[in-house]
């Protein structure tokens, strides 16, 4: 089947979550499938040396992408449009020419549009059948209802009454639609109750691929890792610097927290302790090299690498409900959630301070990951519903 792919992240190096999934995807496809990867990337000349990525696709272009500016003219005038700001403010005309250019030279069977703004280049699939992959909702259901004032509330109110309609119209256009969770999956079904073909494809990773990361893990030591780029990351960590740190200080003096990622020198609230290692290569390393992950997010959709990273590795996890949130893992077996402060806070410090019930967790976690979260496992799910829209 030769299958054209969408997306919105160029999955080399496969530094985020959303580059690990398309990555893995993608090496599933070409084992069977002649895969023709359009993405747009935040570093085009970049993308160019992506050994991998041009190995197990037959082609591979990129368009540079332009990030969302709420200020701009064409954002604020996105007001009057039937879809999301969003999308028209980072709609890429030279996109939308290469799809067409694409499907009218060549034969597709099928376009698989990773990510909703791929997916809302529908208009120029040609009439190619089209499967919408990851499609998350929950994110913004939680904006219409978390803002802090009323006046940030109505306006995420109403952009959600607009993402919704806009949805509701873009999904007839997509024979099936895949999600990362069943919270996800349950959330299609509420609010578009007459798309049926709706399917399950959790983030996974590659466990072979951690079993051979060691490193003897520093004392005391919590690792968060995530860029503030995704305002998600930045919400978690002024609520744990904030909140949380200062209260495992008072039983640890010396515990240490590690930020990694890309943190835009955005402020965080003070505390002593606190290491911003910026951008690293393999952040497998620094997970093994610390004592505890931890993942206190409070929104967002989806499931979460960071947490299937450190259970791969074998450093156990402290998270939140929201942080946990579409695993299958059992508080107290293969993690520590707690979402106050001092329930928080007391869970990192019983782990720091009992080895046998680190290395228990640690134990559980990799066997679970193992069973549920290994591409190896998943992945034929996914293939099966390739064959069966391309058939279609």
């Amino acid at each position: 089947m030769k299958i054209l792919f969408l997306s919105r992240w160029f999955p080399d190096p496969p530094d985020n979550g959303s580059k690990i999934r398309v990555l893995n995807l993608l090496r599933g496809l070409s084992q069977y499938h002649d895969v023709t990867l359009l993405s747009f990337s935040d570093q085009p000349e970049g993308s160019r040396e992506a050994g991998e990525v041009r190995s197990i696709c037959s082609e591979v272009d990129v368009v540079p992408w332009r990030e969302f500016d709420p200020q701009s003219l064409r954002s604020r005038l996105g007001y009057l449009s039937m879809k999301p700001r969003s999308l028209v403010d980072t709609f890429s005309r030279e996109m939308a020419q290469k799809i067409s250019r694409l499907l009218s030279g060549k034969k597709y069977d099928l376009v698989i549009a990773s990510q909703l703004p791929m997916a809302a280049y529908h208009p120029y699939f040609q009439g190619v059948t089209a499967v919408f992959e990851e499609l998350e909702l929950g994110l913004s259901l939680g904006d219409s209802v978390r803002a802090a004032d009323w006046h940030t509330r109505i306006r995420h109110a109403f952009g959600w009454i607009k993402l919704r309609h806009y949805l509701a119209r873009l999904l007839d256009s997509f024979c099936a639609v895949t999600v990362v969770s069943e919270r996800e999956k349950d959330h299609v079904r509420e609010i578009f109750p007459r798309f049926k073909e709706t399917l399950v494809i959790p983030n996974c990773i590659n466990v072979d691929e951690y079993k051979d990361v060691h490193a003897e893990p520093k004392p005391r030591t919590m690792i968060f890792s995530g860029s503030f780029r995704y305002r998600v990351n930045y919400e978690a960590m002024v609520w744990f610097i904030g909140e949380v740190f200062p209260l495992i200080l008072e039983e640890i003096p010396d515990a240490e927290m590690i930020l990694t990622g890309d943190h835009l020198d955005l402020p965080l609230p003070f505390q002593k302790n606190i290491h911003r290692t910026g951008y690293v290569n393999d952040i497998r390393e620094w997970i093994a090299a610390s004592t505890i992950a931890v993942i206190p997010l409070w929104s967002g959709g989806g499931t979460r690498f960071k947490i299937l990273e450190a259970m791969a590795i074998g450093t156990p996890v402290v998270a939140t409900s929201k942080g946990a949130e579409g695993l299958e893992a059992r508080n107290g077996e293969h993690l520590l959630i707690g979402d106050l402060p001092k329930e928080f806070a007391a869970h990192v410090v019983t782990l720091l301070r009992d080895g046998a019930l680190m290395d228990r967790m640690a134990m559980n976690a990799r066997e679970f990951v193992k069973e549920k979260y290994d591409w190896s496992k998943v992945m034929p799910e996914f293939l099966r519903l390739v064959a069966h829209a391309g058939a279609a």
